[in-house]
């Protein structure tokens, strides 16, 4: 029997790299486009039985997609296997890429322990004749083949990315010693953008703390704008008596002598919501009544709401326990959360995860709304049930609320609009820095793999001989 002729090296070349006119961009004249699997040992992992509880709760690390957010440093997994377990898995050996070919497509590792990973993984084993580790794991995150990689993917409902399409993705590949020296100077500007994000963080929490601090300092009367000659709303107001106020001893803190402590149900109607029958649709077909939910409040970001993301009817308003509510009324959900606040903007209804409050006129409805916004953690302490906890309008009539002179309240408001509205801007910019800085990364890594980070040496000696070593030697003509 004949042996089958071996294939020259110009032969496996040909078939190693990649046409020029399928090459994704020019690299430089030392560098070459090969596969992924010309370079790499491809591994897909698997799962060993969940029925056999010997395989685990061991020492092994099993790595599934969740793992990865350990990024560069995979030591964890979210479960181990034992011994038994390990026999039944695919080892992969530290210093390998794991990519996650399911799913969530493009996720990338980098382990530092030896471990397993279940079939949502392929790991890209490199040949260190040819791949200096690191570089494969900061190729893997490039624009490019994480762009080749999700194109690559089955158009399925779960889109996939096996292990033959893997290994024809297309792999750029430097001189060794350039890619040592890629990956170095991509760690040491990661890492001062890393630094620049840990002082973005920083930024960021003093912002919200500065938030929490302003609205403590105006329920309090330290915002500079109190006038002690202001007469208080017990001497200015015929609506609250004495005995309205709330004793000393059980005021929540001490306030400016002007001030006085009443209780949300002297100073406000507190009304519950209600939702007609959803299967009437005379209730909401055509309907021009606002009717809001907590749903509407959850990513709503301005002070007053003119409607929600449905109305219902007349006929639905009266065949219900909604209420039509007038302007100026400060809309507080009571439960699924608590917390929520708003004002109306103009004649609304809600539903029953409301309790609003309509101002007497000793209090103001922005005033309301702030001090509903300072004090949701008091608010969620009010609330009981099991299931999910629930302010009950009786509870809502005990809320106490630092009371100062009308135009003290208004002074407030308009100065803490003002404060957090400066916060809201600086957080803004601080946001528009931090997507700055990740998309500073991802154009690190474009030029990383172009040779355009000033590391390449055109003297070092061409990649096309690194991969000569590997055919060769994968061949058996080593």
């Amino acid at each position: 029997m004949s042996k089958t002729k071996q294939k020259s090296i110009d032969e496996l070349l040909k078939e190693a790299l990649v046409p020029k006119d399928e090459q994704p961009y020019e690299v430089p004249e030392n560098w070459v486009w090969t596969w992924t699997g010309v370079v790499h040992e491809i591994v897909t992992g698997s799962t060993p039985s969940k029925r056999n509880s010997e395989y685990y709760g061991g020492a092994f690390p099993f790595v599934k997609p969740g793992d990865l957010e350990q990024e560069d440093s995979v030591i964890e997994a979210s479960e181990y296997l034992t011994d038994q377990g390990k026999k039944k898995s695919r080892i992969i050996p530290r210093h390998s890429t794991l990519v996650c070919c399911i799913g969530s497509i493009g996720k990338v590792g980098f382990n530092l322990v030896e471990c397993t990973t279940n079939q949502q993984i392929n790991s890209l084993i490199p040949d260190k004749k040819a791949i200096y580790p690191k570089y494969t794991y900061y190729f893997s995150l490039s624009p490019v083949y994480q762009s080749l990689l999700k194109a690559s993917s089955s158009s399925t409902t779960v889109s996939i990315v096996n292990k033959s399409k893997m290994s024809k993705l297309k792999f750029v590949l430097p001189p060794l010693n350039e890619q040592k020296r890629i990956v170095d100077k991509i760690e040491r500007l990661f890492a001062k953008i890393d630094e620049a994000k840990r002082l973005v963080e920083e930024v960021k929490g003093s912002v919200e703390l500065r938030r929490a601090a302003i609205l403590e300092r105006a329920f309090r009367g330290k915002l500079g704008t109190n006038n002690p000659n202001e007469q208080s709303m017990l001497e200015e107001s015929n609506v609250i008596t004495k005995r309205d106020i709330v004793p000393e001893n059980e005021q929540l803190y001490e306030v400016p002598k002007n001030w006085i402590w009443v209780k949300a149900g002297n100073v406000t109607e507190i009304v519950g919501g209600g939702t007609p029958k959803t299967t009437v649709k005379e209730y909401y077909e055509n309907g021009n009544v606002p009717w809001i939910t907590p749903a509407d409040l959850s990513d709503f970001e301005g002070i007053y709401i003119s409607r929600g993301q449905r109305n219902i009817t007349s006929e639905g308003l009266r065949n219900s326990s909604a209420k039509l509510l007038p302007a100026k009324t400060v809309l507080l959900s009571s439960r699924a959360p608590i917390g929520y606040v708003a004002i109306a903007a103009n004649l609304l209804s809600t539903n029953q995860g409301f309790k609003s409050f309509i101002p007497s006129d000793v209090i103001d409805s922005e005033y309301l709304y702030w001090y509903f916004k300072k004090s949701k953690k008091y608010l969620e302490g009010m609330g009981s049930g099991s299931t999910f906890k629930e302010i009950s309008a009786l509870k809502c009539k005990e809320i106490k609320i630092p009371l100062p002179p009308i135009n003290e309240q208004k002074r407030i408001s308009k100065r803490v609009g003002m404060l957090l509205n400066k916060l809201d801007h600086e957080q803004e910019m601080v946001s528009e820095v931090e997507e700055k800085l990740d998309l500073l990364k991802q154009s690190i890594l474009s030029k990383a793999f172009r040779g355009e980070l000033g590391t390449n040496d055109p003297n070092d000696e061409h990649a096309i001989e690194l991969l000569k070593e590997v055919l060769l030697q994968t061949s058996g003509q080593s």
